[in-house]
């Protein structure tokens, strides 16, 4: 695998590009512009994955949706039969639920998740928030969570009937949230946010 090349103005990247960059590094590509996802995420952020993680993966044991943490590629291709050297978007976001089987391959998921979960890093937090968040909800990603490991909260975009996020559903870590999108699933976010 060979190194990241030399990013020229206007110049724009593949999946099938992002295929031959060395695994020394993790990225994002996002309308063919490369983003860097090193180094990993800190030790809080991965116990906060670990706990949704876990919830999530005992209540989906046995039913059509799955499961999946980064690094997973979800590649958001134009059209469904896009071959990989015209998608120009792939992410790897922290948390990703797919309930259609057939968006699953070998290589990750093609096409747009379920629900999307993204835990806030100093370094990513502007990422998530702005480019990620606007990604999301032009794709028609239904659910798009946002964790905030510093002050202990939760914000949930759902979309609505135009395509949009709306405002955003607050929770903080002495609330539970119920998940009618993947059935009577309720999280307490005690749990999620103990270390």
């Amino acid at each position: 695998m060979s190194p990241l090349p030399m990013l020229k103005e206007q110049e724009r990247f593949t999946y099938a590009d992002y295929l031959s960059w060395s695994d020394d590094e993790r990225w994002e590509l996002i309308n063919g512009v490369p983003y860097s996802m090193s180094p990993a995420p800190s030790r809080l952020h991965q116990e906060i994955s670990g706990n949704i993680h876990g919830i999530l993966h005992q209540y989906l044991k046995g039913k059509e949706c799955k499961l999946y943490a980064a690094p997973f590629d979800v590649r958001l291709p134009g059209s469904s039969d896009a071959p990989d050297d015209e998608i120009d978007t792939v992410v790897q976001p922290d948390i990703v639920v797919i309930c259609d089987p057939d968006k699953l391959d070998d290589k990750g998921c093609k096409g747009v998740p379920d629900l999307v979960i993204e835990i806030l890093s100093p370094r990513t937090a502007e990422h998530d928030l702005k480019d990620k968040f606007y990604l999301y909800q032009r794709v028609g990603v239904l659910e798009y969570w946002i964790v905030n490991q510093t002050d202990k909260t939760l914000m949930i975009f759902k979309l609505n009937a135009v395509g949009e996020y709306g405002r955003p559903e607050m929770y903080g870590s002495r609330d539970i949230v119920a998940v009618p999108l993947l059935g009577d699933l309720e999280i307490d976010l005690a749990e999620v946010f103990a270390s």
